[in-house]
Protein backbone atom coordinates (compact mmCIF):
# COMPACT_ATOMS: atom_id res chain seq x y z
CA UNK A 1 0.00 0.00 0.00
CA UNK A 2 1.11 3.54 -0.76
CA UNK A 3 1.72 5.62 2.37
CA UNK A 4 0.00 9.01 2.07
CA UNK A 5 0.07 12.19 4.12
CA UNK A 6 -2.31 15.16 3.90
CA UNK A 7 -1.29 18.74 4.73
CA UNK A 8 -4.09 21.14 5.64
CA UNK A 9 -6.08 18.10 6.69
CA UNK A 10 -8.67 20.05 8.70
CA UNK A 11 -9.66 22.29 5.78
CA UNK A 12 -12.64 21.43 3.61
CA UNK A 13 -10.53 19.99 0.80
CA UNK A 14 -8.14 18.36 3.28
CA UNK A 15 -10.99 16.53 4.99
CA UNK A 16 -12.31 15.29 1.64
CA UNK A 17 -8.82 14.08 0.67
CA UNK A 18 -8.43 12.23 3.97
CA UNK A 19 -11.74 10.47 3.39
CA UNK A 20 -10.88 9.58 -0.24
CA UNK A 21 -7.46 8.20 0.69
CA UNK A 22 -8.87 6.21 3.60
CA UNK A 23 -11.57 4.73 1.35
CA UNK A 24 -9.10 3.46 -1.27
CA UNK A 25 -7.84 -0.07 -0.50
CA UNK A 26 -4.47 0.60 -2.16
CA UNK A 27 -3.70 3.75 -0.15
CA UNK A 28 -2.83 4.13 3.52
CA UNK A 29 -3.42 7.44 5.32
CA UNK A 30 -0.47 7.55 7.74
CA UNK A 31 -0.04 11.30 8.45
CA UNK A 32 -2.23 14.38 8.66
CA UNK A 33 -0.84 17.88 9.26
CA UNK A 34 -2.70 21.02 10.29
CA UNK A 35 -1.05 23.43 12.73
CA UNK A 36 -4.36 25.05 13.71
CA UNK A 37 -5.84 21.72 14.80
CA UNK A 38 -2.76 19.88 16.05
CA UNK A 39 -3.60 17.26 18.65
CA UNK A 40 -7.09 16.56 17.34
CA UNK A 41 -7.88 13.13 15.94
CA UNK A 42 -8.58 12.88 12.23
CA UNK A 43 -11.87 11.10 12.93
CA UNK A 44 -13.05 14.24 14.75
CA UNK A 45 -12.85 16.34 11.57
CA UNK A 46 -13.40 13.75 8.82
CA UNK A 47 -15.43 10.59 8.22
CA UNK A 48 -12.43 8.35 8.76
CA UNK A 49 -12.07 5.40 11.13
CA UNK A 50 -8.58 6.17 12.40
CA UNK A 51 -6.78 7.04 15.61
CA UNK A 52 -4.41 9.26 13.62
CA UNK A 53 -3.69 12.57 15.36
CA UNK A 54 -3.22 15.83 13.46
CA UNK A 55 0.39 17.02 13.63
CA UNK A 56 1.62 20.60 13.80
CA UNK A 57 4.35 20.44 11.13
CA UNK A 58 5.65 18.54 8.10
CA UNK A 59 8.13 16.61 10.23
CA UNK A 60 5.28 14.17 10.83
CA UNK A 61 5.52 13.15 7.17
CA UNK A 62 9.00 11.69 7.50
CA UNK A 63 8.25 10.19 10.92
CA UNK A 64 5.34 8.27 9.35
CA UNK A 65 7.30 7.21 6.28
CA UNK A 66 5.01 9.11 3.88
CA UNK A 67 5.64 8.39 0.19
CA UNK A 68 3.17 10.92 -1.27
CA UNK A 69 1.88 14.12 0.37
CA UNK A 70 -1.25 15.96 -0.77
CA UNK A 71 -1.37 19.72 -0.19
CA UNK A 72 -4.46 21.91 -0.67
CA UNK A 73 -3.36 24.77 1.58
CA UNK A 74 -2.30 28.28 0.43
CA UNK A 75 0.64 29.42 -1.66
CA UNK A 76 2.73 30.64 1.30
CA UNK A 77 2.40 27.29 3.07
CA UNK A 78 2.91 25.29 -0.13
CA UNK A 79 6.31 26.89 -0.69
CA UNK A 80 7.52 25.64 2.68
CA UNK A 81 5.82 22.25 2.47
CA UNK A 82 7.18 21.48 -1.01
CA UNK A 83 10.70 22.46 -0.01
CA UNK A 84 10.43 19.94 2.85
CA UNK A 85 8.98 17.23 0.59
CA UNK A 86 11.67 17.71 -2.06
CA UNK A 87 14.46 17.67 0.54
CA UNK A 88 13.19 14.39 1.97
CA UNK A 89 12.35 12.64 -1.31
CA UNK A 90 8.57 12.70 -0.82
CA UNK A 91 6.32 12.89 -3.89
CA UNK A 92 3.81 15.75 -3.80
CA UNK A 93 0.34 16.40 -5.23
CA UNK A 94 -0.73 20.05 -5.01
CA UNK A 95 -4.09 21.69 -5.67
CA UNK A 96 -3.15 25.22 -4.59
CA UNK A 97 -3.14 28.11 -7.05
CA UNK A 98 -1.34 31.44 -6.67
CA UNK A 99 2.20 30.15 -7.23
CA UNK A 100 4.33 32.48 -9.39
CA UNK A 101 6.53 31.51 -12.33
CA UNK A 102 9.55 31.94 -10.04
CA UNK A 103 7.93 29.58 -7.53
CA UNK A 104 7.41 26.96 -10.22
CA UNK A 105 11.00 27.31 -11.42
CA UNK A 106 12.29 26.72 -7.89
CA UNK A 107 9.93 23.81 -7.35
CA UNK A 108 10.97 22.16 -10.62
CA UNK A 109 14.64 22.52 -9.69
CA UNK A 110 14.16 21.12 -6.19
CA UNK A 111 12.37 17.88 -7.07
CA UNK A 112 15.35 15.81 -8.16
CA UNK A 113 14.76 12.60 -6.19
CA UNK A 114 10.96 12.74 -6.09
CA UNK A 115 8.13 14.12 -8.21
CA UNK A 116 5.55 16.88 -7.89
CA UNK A 117 2.23 17.42 -9.68
CA UNK A 118 0.45 20.77 -9.45
CA UNK A 119 -3.04 21.15 -10.95
CA UNK A 120 -5.48 24.06 -11.08
CA UNK A 121 -8.38 21.61 -11.08
CA UNK A 122 -8.66 17.93 -10.17
CA UNK A 123 -12.18 17.42 -11.53
CA UNK A 124 -11.69 15.17 -14.55
CA UNK A 125 -14.67 16.79 -16.31
CA UNK A 126 -13.06 20.22 -15.90
CA UNK A 127 -9.79 18.97 -17.37
CA UNK A 128 -11.72 17.58 -20.35
CA UNK A 129 -13.55 20.91 -20.73
CA UNK A 130 -10.22 22.75 -20.95
CA UNK A 131 -8.91 20.26 -23.47
CA UNK A 132 -12.07 20.52 -25.62
CA UNK A 133 -11.76 24.32 -25.59
CA UNK A 134 -8.13 24.03 -26.65
CA UNK A 135 -9.06 21.75 -29.54
CA UNK A 136 -11.85 24.09 -30.66
CA UNK A 137 -9.82 27.31 -30.43
CA UNK A 138 -8.19 27.23 -33.90
CA UNK A 139 -11.61 26.96 -35.55
CA UNK A 140 -13.16 30.06 -33.97
CA UNK A 141 -12.31 33.75 -34.11
CA UNK A 142 -13.82 34.94 -30.83
CA UNK A 143 -14.11 33.42 -27.36
CA UNK A 144 -15.11 34.35 -23.83
CA UNK A 145 -14.92 32.47 -20.55
CA UNK A 146 -17.47 32.72 -17.75
CA UNK A 147 -16.54 31.17 -14.41
CA UNK A 148 -19.08 30.97 -11.59
CA UNK A 149 -18.29 30.17 -7.96
CA UNK A 150 -19.73 30.29 -4.47
CA UNK A 151 -19.62 33.57 -2.59
CA UNK A 152 -16.83 32.42 -0.26
CA UNK A 153 -14.24 32.34 -3.05
CA UNK A 154 -12.02 35.40 -2.56
CA UNK A 155 -9.88 35.35 -5.72
CA UNK A 156 -10.99 36.16 -9.26
CA UNK A 157 -10.73 34.95 -11.88
CA UNK A 158 -10.31 31.31 -10.95
CA UNK A 159 -7.13 29.39 -11.70
CA UNK A 160 -9.12 27.09 -13.98
CA UNK A 161 -10.38 30.03 -16.06
CA UNK A 162 -6.88 31.46 -16.38
CA UNK A 163 -5.48 28.07 -17.35
CA UNK A 164 -8.26 27.57 -19.92
CA UNK A 165 -7.42 30.89 -21.59
CA UNK A 166 -3.72 29.98 -21.62
CA UNK A 167 -4.40 26.67 -23.36
CA UNK A 168 -6.70 28.30 -25.90
CA UNK A 169 -4.22 31.10 -26.61
CA UNK A 170 -1.44 28.56 -27.10
CA UNK A 171 -3.63 26.71 -29.61
CA UNK A 172 -4.51 29.81 -31.64
CA UNK A 173 -3.17 33.36 -31.88
CA UNK A 174 -5.78 34.47 -34.43
CA UNK A 175 -8.40 36.14 -32.22
CA UNK A 176 -10.59 39.03 -33.38
CA UNK A 177 -10.20 42.31 -31.53
CA UNK A 178 -12.85 43.36 -29.00
CA UNK A 179 -15.24 45.69 -30.90
CA UNK A 180 -16.38 47.50 -27.74
CA UNK A 181 -15.50 51.20 -27.79
CA UNK A 182 -17.94 52.60 -25.24
CA UNK A 183 -17.44 51.11 -21.76
CA UNK A 184 -20.47 52.53 -19.99
CA UNK A 185 -19.47 50.65 -16.83
CA UNK A 186 -15.80 49.96 -16.24
CA UNK A 187 -14.95 46.28 -16.20
CA UNK A 188 -18.13 45.26 -17.96
CA UNK A 189 -16.11 43.32 -20.55
CA UNK A 190 -14.42 41.27 -17.84
CA UNK A 191 -10.73 40.72 -17.22
CA UNK A 192 -8.27 40.03 -20.02
CA UNK A 193 -6.89 36.52 -20.02
CA UNK A 194 -4.16 35.04 -22.19
CA UNK A 195 -4.56 35.92 -25.87
CA UNK A 196 -6.87 38.77 -24.90
CA UNK A 197 -9.68 36.30 -24.17
CA UNK A 198 -12.19 37.96 -21.80
CA UNK A 199 -12.83 36.20 -18.50
CA UNK A 200 -15.95 37.00 -16.47
CA UNK A 201 -16.22 36.02 -12.80
CA UNK A 202 -19.51 35.43 -10.99
CA UNK A 203 -19.66 35.04 -7.18
CA UNK A 204 -23.09 33.93 -6.07
CA UNK A 205 -24.53 32.25 -3.00
CA UNK A 206 -25.87 28.81 -3.88
CA UNK A 207 -23.24 28.01 -6.52
CA UNK A 208 -20.26 25.71 -6.09
CA UNK A 209 -17.86 25.71 -9.09
CA UNK A 210 -18.89 26.11 -12.72
CA UNK A 211 -17.35 27.28 -15.98
CA UNK A 212 -18.59 27.91 -19.50
CA UNK A 213 -16.43 28.57 -22.54
CA UNK A 214 -18.18 30.37 -25.40
CA UNK A 215 -16.63 30.32 -28.89
CA UNK A 216 -18.03 32.04 -31.97
CA UNK A 217 -17.37 32.44 -35.66
CA UNK A 218 -19.49 33.34 -38.69
CA UNK A 219 -22.94 31.78 -38.36
CA UNK A 220 -22.22 29.51 -35.39
CA UNK A 221 -21.28 29.30 -31.74
CA UNK A 222 -20.02 26.53 -29.50
CA UNK A 223 -20.63 26.33 -25.75
CA UNK A 224 -18.56 24.04 -23.53
CA UNK A 225 -19.71 23.91 -19.90
CA UNK A 226 -18.71 22.01 -16.80
CA UNK A 227 -20.56 22.03 -13.47
CA UNK A 228 -19.50 20.70 -10.09
CA UNK A 229 -21.73 20.52 -7.02
CA UNK A 230 -19.60 18.99 -4.29
CA UNK A 231 -15.92 18.56 -3.36
CA UNK A 232 -16.19 14.83 -3.97
CA UNK A 233 -15.92 15.64 -7.69
CA UNK A 234 -12.20 16.32 -7.21
CA UNK A 235 -11.35 13.11 -5.40
CA UNK A 236 -11.03 10.66 -8.34
CA UNK A 237 -8.48 13.05 -9.85
CA UNK A 238 -6.62 13.45 -6.56
CA UNK A 239 -6.46 9.69 -6.03
CA UNK A 240 -5.27 9.20 -9.63
CA UNK A 241 -2.53 11.78 -9.07
CA UNK A 242 -1.43 10.17 -5.80
CA UNK A 243 -1.09 6.80 -7.48
CA UNK A 244 0.73 8.04 -10.58
CA UNK A 245 2.75 11.11 -9.59
CA UNK A 246 5.89 9.00 -9.17
CA UNK A 247 5.77 7.99 -12.84
CA UNK A 248 6.67 11.51 -14.02
CA UNK A 249 10.06 12.80 -12.77
CA UNK A 250 10.35 16.41 -11.65
CA UNK A 251 7.44 18.85 -11.92
CA UNK A 252 4.24 18.10 -13.85
CA UNK A 253 1.66 20.83 -14.43
CA UNK A 254 -1.96 19.75 -14.80
CA UNK A 255 -3.89 16.53 -14.36
CA UNK A 256 -4.24 16.20 -18.14
CA UNK A 257 -0.73 14.75 -18.30
CA UNK A 258 -2.04 11.67 -16.46
CA UNK A 259 -5.20 11.35 -18.57
CA UNK A 260 -3.17 10.93 -21.77
CA UNK A 261 -5.53 13.13 -23.79
CA UNK A 262 -3.08 13.49 -26.69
Amino acid sequence: MQRVGVVGAAGRMGRAVCEAVAADPTLDLVAAVDPLHAGSEVREIADVESNLVLAAGPEALTEAGVEVVVDFTVAAAVRTNLAFAAEHGIHAVVGTTGLSDDDLTRIAASFTTSSCLIAANFAIGAVLMMRFAELAAPWFETAEIIELHHDAKVDAPSGTARRTAEQMAAASSDWAADPTTDHVLGGSRGGEGAGGIPIHSVRLRGLFAHQEVLLGTAGQTLSIRHDTYDRTCYMPGVVLAVKRVAERPGLTMGLEALLELG
